[in-house]
This record gives structure tokens, C-alpha cells and sequence, in this order.
């Protein structure tokens, strides 16, 4: 674990809430022109995998953002 401060979190911070503004925009914008005539159960499913599609990288960008590295920790 790190004993000083770096600069890492905030920017981390700032890109992570960047990127989601960013993802959701398109999303919000692209999205429906493209499943607004399916089904209300379908358009569920795929703003749900959209939804939750965002947190695969996360793990590895909290990683980056604590150590400095992209992979964890060898234990």
C-alpha cells in the first residue's frame, strides 16, 4: 500500500467520470435510433448489458489508479 499521495486518484477520478459521460452520451444518443422499434423486453435486456458493460475495465482502472500497474498485485 502507498504511504504518500499521488496524483493518480484524482486524475483517475476525472477520466473515470469523464468516460462515463462520454459512454453514457453515446449510449443515449446512438442507442435508441437502433432498438426503438423492438420490443420493451428486448430494449430491457440491451440497456442492462449496457449498463453493466461499463464495469469490465473498472477492476483494472482502480487497480492502476491504487499501484500504478495495470495487473494486480502478484500475492
Amino acid at each position: 500500500m502507498r504511504e504518500e499521495p499521488t496524483a493518480r486518484i484524482p486524475i483517475g477520478i476525472l477520466g473515470l467520470f469523464i468516460g462515463l459521460i462520454i459512454y453514457g452520451v453515446l449510449i443515449a444518443r446512438y442507442v435508441p435510433e437502433v432498438i426503438g422499434a423492438w420490443p420493451t423486453w428486448a430494449q430491457t435486456i440491451v440497456y442492462l448489458v449496457l449498463g453493466i458493460i461499463w464495469l469490465l475495465p473498472l477492476r483494472r482502472f482502480m487497480i492502476w489508479m491504487e499501484t500504478g500497474k495495470w495487473s494486480p498485485p502478484e500475492a
